[in-house]
C-alpha cells in the first residue's frame, strides 16, 4: 500500500509540473505584454524654464493692465509696464533683472518698478530667459504670435539664422538632441535671446514716445544691460544704471572691461559690505578712470538686510537723485 501511495503521489506531481509547463504565458499566447516586451517608457517632455513658470505666476497675480507680451525673435515674453504718474513723463526706465529674479523680483526690481512712476518715469520690467535653458529655433515671422514687434533699427538683436545652435526644426519645435549643442553655442544662444528681449523693450518704449530711455540692470542684469549698450550702441539710449552688478557665470568679458567701452552716462550703485563686491567695484572705477569717462558715477551703499523697506527706499532715493542730476539726453 505504501508503495502504491508513493507511486500515486509521484504521478500527481508529474502531472502538475506538466500542466505548468504547458500553461500559456502572457508573453507567448495571451497577447498581454510580458516583462521582456514592455515598451521603453516614452521620453518625458522638457520641463518649462523657471522664467516661464515665474511669468505664468505673475500673469495670475498681477493686474492685466500691467502685463505686456513682447516679441523677441521666435519667442514672446512677459514684461511689466507702469506709466508715469505725471502729466509730462521724463522717459522710460527698462529694468533688467538678474538670473535668479523675475520681472517683479523682491530684491530690487519689483520695488523700483512700482516707485519710479512716482518720480515721473515709465517703468518696463523684463523677463529674461534661464541662462541654462535650451536655445530656441527661429520661426518664420509670418507664423509668430501677434505682439509688439522688434524695432527694425535693432533687428540685429534677433538670433542669427545661420547659427548652428539654432537651426530651426520643420515644425518650430525644440531641438530633440540638446546634447549636440556645444557650451559655446549654448552661451551664444543665450546672449542672442537676451539681446533680442532688450531690443523688444526699447522698441516698446519708443512706441510709448518716451523722451529718454534708461537701462537699469540688477545683479547679472547689470551685466546684460552694459553688454547690450557696449555692443549695440543704440542712438536713443544714453543712460545706464547698474545695481549690485555681477558677472553671470561662464560669460565674458568682465564688467570692468565693458565699463571702459560704454559710450553712455553710467550710475554704478553697489553695496560695500562684502569685500568681493568692493574689489569688483574698485576695478570698475579704475577702468572708468583709465578710459577717461566723465559721465561714470559710482555710489557706495550699505546693505540693510534687517530692514529691507529702508534699504529699498535708500536705493530708490539714490537712483532718483542720479536721474535728476546726471541724465544724458539722447544725441547729446
Amino acid at each position: 500500500m505504501r508503495l502504491n501511495s508513493l507511486a500515486m503521489l509521484g504521478f500527481c506531481l508529474f502531472c502538475t509540473a506538466t500542466s505548468w509547463a504547458q500553461e500559456p504565458t502572457g508573453d507567448a499566447q495571451s497577447g498581454a505584454p510580458g516583462e521582456a516586451d514592455t515598451p521603453a517608457s516614452e521620453e518625458r517632455p522638457p520641463l518649462p524654464e523657471r522664467s516661464v513658470s515665474d511669468a505664468q505666476t505673475l500673469e495670475q497675480r498681477l493686474d492685466k493692465r500691467e502685463q505686456q507680451m513682447l516679441q523677441a525673435g521666435a519667442e514672446s515674453f512677459l514684461a511689466l509696464w507702469l506709466p508715469a504718474n505725471v502729466g509730462e513723463p521724463s522717459g522710460a526706465v527698462i529694468l533688467v533683472p538678474g538670473d535668479v529674479e523675475n520681472a517683479d523680483g523682491a530684491a530690487a526690481v519689483g520695488p523700483l518698478r512700482r516707485k519710479l512712476p512716482d518720480a515721473g518715469w515709465h517703468s518696463l520690467s523684463l523677463t529674461l530667459p534661464d541662462p541654462d535653458g535650451d536655445p530656441l529655433p527661429l520661426r518664420d515671422a509670418s507664423a509668430g504670435t501677434s505682439a509688439v514687434p522688434t524695432d527694425p533699427a535693432n533687428s540685429e538683436g534677433a538670433p542669427a539664422a545661420d547659427s548652428p545652435a539654432q537651426t530651426p526644426a520643420a515644425d518650430g519645435a525644440q531641438p530633440t538632441d540638446s546634447s549636440a549643442i556645444s557650451p559655446e553655442q549654448r552661451r551664444q544662444a543665450h546672449v542672442d535671446r537676451v539681446m533680442a528681449r532688450i531690443d523688444a523693450a526699447i522698441a516698446f518704449a519708443n512706441q510709448q514716445q518716451a523722451k529718454e530711455i534708461v537701462l537699469l540692470g540688477h545683479g547679472s542684469g547689470a551685466y546684460w544691460a552694459a553688454r547690450y549698450l557696449s555692443e549695440r550702441k543704440p542712438a536713443n539710449v544714453q543712460n545706464l544704471l547698474m545695481v549690485a552688478a555681477q558677472l553671470p557665470a561662464g560669460f565674458a568679458p568682465p564688467l570692468d572691461e565693458l565699463i571702459a567701452q560704454l559710450p553712455v552716462a553710467t550710475g554704478d550703485f553697489f553695496y560695500k559690505d562684502q569685500a568681493t563686491d568692493r574689489t569688483a567695484a574698485l576695478k570698475r572705477l579704475q577702468a572708468s578712470k583709465r578710459a577717461k569717462l566723465p559721465t561714470y558715477v559710482q555710489v557706495a551703499m550699505k546693505a540693510l538686510p534687517g530692514n529691507l523697506n529702508v534699504q529699498e527706499e535708500q536705493l530708490y532715493r539714490r537712483l532718483r537723485g542720479w536721474l535728476k542730476l546726471h541724465i544724458r539726453a539722447a544725441g547729446g
